[in-house]
């Protein structure tokens, strides 16, 4: 079965952020001091729902 095409577009962000330097997680296995640039995939956001990457500078 294919990849649907959300998923391979978070696929290619992935690659993406990944070859930019940033250290790519799950909001489940997130920690914000493990790089200098954390992408946080699927961050929820009470009451507003869940950002679909979530980026922190600097911790």
């Amino acid at each position: 079965m294919a990849p649907q095409p959300e998923q391979q577009a978070r696929g290619n962000i992935d690659r993406l952020l990944e070859a930019a330097g940033w250290h790519v997680c799950d909001a489940d296995a997130a920690n914000i001091h493990a790089s200098r640039g954390v992408a946080i995939r699927e961050f929820p956001l009470p009451g507003y729902g869940f950002a679909v990457y979530l980026l922190y500078v600097d911790g």
